[in-house]
């Protein structure tokens, strides 16, 4: 087991005390008879405006109140002359508009040239064009299967093909880079920067789910920074909403994803490496998992952009990446206070050297709260060999910190 890897761990409808209805559609009334009764004697003479001034000022609280048509109507019952509503002109509050101009519309015209379908042999996925002449940035279990150097096949937004080939891939964050072969004058995405996001800010989704290139879908950033697992033991069900195209993990080591931007715009199997967008058509995740009870779309995730641009890079110079080691086997803890039990330190590790100890609770890793073991995996893939960072754990009762320098894992 790898040190960082933390392991053991009908709708329908009702009414409401409604009256069923009567012939012609209008709830039923009951009908009550009164037998009838001499007229009333004539009102004595009115006194100068009090009551009516006393009855009217009821009504207004009512229409204060109550508003609408109804309202109005019990107020013009005792007034003699026609009431006017004044508007105020203050307009209802609506959502801030982006800074930009551009309607849906624009930003989906934008980006389609810039995404991709891919047919690999695991089945059918979706890419992000990198560069002018071919390169793809797609999830690694897109590809999985074609082996470096291996071949697949590359649909345009303008229906044009193309044989691809394995760049690199990084099975840790579930990213890779292919090559189109024999292109050039592709049109690039726009790289935005992840860490600018906000929930609530719009975006777009666009790839081919269910093999249906060039779909657009549109949402809001639901969340972010959310801790993923991919992956499963043989013979074991399949996570909630696994793609057809990650089935291909099972059985495979699980692949642990942080900092993931989840959202509403709704995603399906296909979508997998295709391109979620900002306002301004800025590329700021690569959609890559699903989490459903159902068949179909759910909740969707992407990885950050500012991860995929850090490991595009790597692939694209080197074909491999280089990850942070912290050095620790971590399991969720089982009590009152969440966070990662240390359940092994690693000899010679960063973790050993910064003083972190077997029965350790991790709490906080910077200033991220830590829920459970993926969530310290998912922070430590996010980070960079030689960086340093605060980790903060619990002690027989008593509160610690350390700082860590990480190192590359081997």
């Amino acid at each position: 087991m790898d040190a960082n890897e933390p392991r053991e761990q009908g709708t329908g409808w009702s009414q409401f005390g409604t009256t069923p209805p009567a012939a012609g559609g209008f709830p039923r009334r009951d009908t009550i008879i009164m037998e009838q009764q001499p007229p009333p004697p004539p009102p004595p003479p009115k006194k100068a405006g009090f009551g009516r001034k006393a009855v009217a000022g009821l009504a207004l609280a009512a229409t204060a109140i109550g508003g609408g048509v109804v309202g109005a109507a019990v107020a013009n019952a005792f007034q003699p002359d026609p009431v006017s509503i004044t508007s105020t002109g203050t307009p209802s509050p609506e959502f801030k508009a982006t800074s930009n101009e551009l309607t849906v519309a624009d930003v989906a015209a934008k980006v389609q040239p810039s995404v991709v379908m891919i047919q690999g042999q695991t089945g059918e996925g979706s890419g992000v064009v990198l560069s002018a002449d071919g390169l793809i940035l797609t999830n690694n279990h897109v590809v999985q299967g074609a082996g470096q150097g291996g071949q697949m096949t590359v649909k345009f937004s303008d229906g044009k093909t193309a044989k691809a080939s394995v760049v690199g891939t990084d099975p840790a964050t579930d990213l890779a880079v292919i090559r189109a072969e024999g292109v050039s004058g592709l049109t690039k995405a726009t790289l935005g920067d992840s860490d600018l996001l906000k929930v609530g800010d719009d975006v777009l989704a666009i790839g081919s789910p269910l093999g249906l290139d060039g779909s657009v879908t549109k949402g809001i950033v639901s969340a972010l920074d959310r801790t993923l697992t991919v992956g499963n033991e043989p013979n074991q069900q399949l996570p909630p909403g696994l793609g057809q195209e990650q089935q291909s993990q099972a059985g495979s080591e699980p692949t642990t994803i942080g900092g993931a931007v989840q959202t509403d715009a709704s995603i399906n199997p296909g979508n997998s490496g295709g391109a979620l967008v900002n306002a301004a058509g800025e590329l700021v995740g690569i959609n890559t998992a699903i989490a459903s009870e159902a068949a179909g779309g759910g909740v969707g995730f992407a990885i950050p952009v500012n991860t995929a641009k850090q490991v595009s890079e790597q692939l694209i110079s080197t074909g491999k990446v280089s990850h942070a080691f912290l050095g620790v086997s971590v399991t969720d803890a089982t009590g009152d206070v969440p966070g990662a039990l240390v359940r092994e330190v690693t000899a010679g590790s960063p973790a050993e050297k910064a003083g972190l100890k077997q029965g350790d609770l991790i709490t906080k890793i910077g200033d991220k709260a830590v829920d459970g073991g993926d969530t310290v995996v998912g922070q430590v893939r996010g980070f960079k060999p030689g960086q340093q960072v605060k980790i903060t754990y619990t002690r027989d009762g008593q509160t610690g910190e350390v700082t860590v320098t990480l190192e590359e894992k081997k």
